[in-house]
């Protein structure tokens, strides 16, 4: 199935009763592989009931890692997810523009994931560093937040209805790769310490 090598990472979600409705959400849109950074007091018989019997399996099988590099680690392409703009939040996709991203990496037999952040507060600025694009889901002004297993249906909806009109058709072995999450930020440290050397990054906001 096309959509295996996708991966829904749960940034220190808070409520385990979330994560059990999130395993419902990736089963309803063919998605199995759940990964959770650093989770917050969670209990797996506090999911359970909101998965349902039929996402047991992902909640079973979901990986729990420390930190969000581990569960990225491998990727050819992580996108997080954002209600906020502004700063070096900028160049944001919709939710329709991100899933051809992650339909071609998979379509190359790649790993990619889609990375939501924690209800209270989502990704800050260190995690979205970590994320090679941004997505928000657009909303009322009045309500910009989703429910977090809301704002995965709707990711994982868009990647699915994608997969069913782009049929994953197996290739030869590729001429070419991606750069997988260890090596594209190891370029990125290199980079940073060359332009740091040679005084071309400003003292202040180094990162930014």
């Amino acid at each position: 199935m096309l959509l295996e090598n996708l991966r829904v990472v749960l940034f220190r979600p808070k409520y385990a009763e979330n994560v059990g409705s999130v395993a419902r959400a990736m089963l309803n849109m063919g998605v199995e592989r759940l990964i959770l950074v650093d989770p917050v007091g969670y209990e797996m018989d506090r999911a359970l009931p909101l998965a349902t019997v039929h996402a047991r399996h992902i909640l079973e099988n979901a990986q729990i890692v420390p930190t969000l590099a581990e569960a990225l680690s491998g990727t050819s392409l992580a996108v997080g997810t954002t209600a906020r703009t502004g700063g070096w939040r900028k160049g944001l996709l919709t939710p329709v523009k991100a899933a051809p991203e992650v339909l071609a990496r998979l379509h190359e037999g790649l790993e990619a994931a889609i990375v939501f952040g924690p209800e209270d507060r989502g990704l800050t600025n260190e995690e979205t560093r970590l994320c090679d694009q941004l997505v928000m889901i657009p909303a009322s002004p009045q309500c910009t937040s989703l429910n977090l297993s809301q704002a995965v249906l709707i990711l994982l909806y868009e990647c699915y209805q994608l997969a069913l009109t782009r049929p994953f058709e197996p290739k030869g072995p590729p001429t070419e790769r991606d750069a997988s999450f260890e090596e594209r930020h190891a370029l990125f440290a290199s980079m940073q310490e060359a332009l740091t050397a040679i005084d071309f990054l400003k003292d202040q906001n180094t990162e930014y």
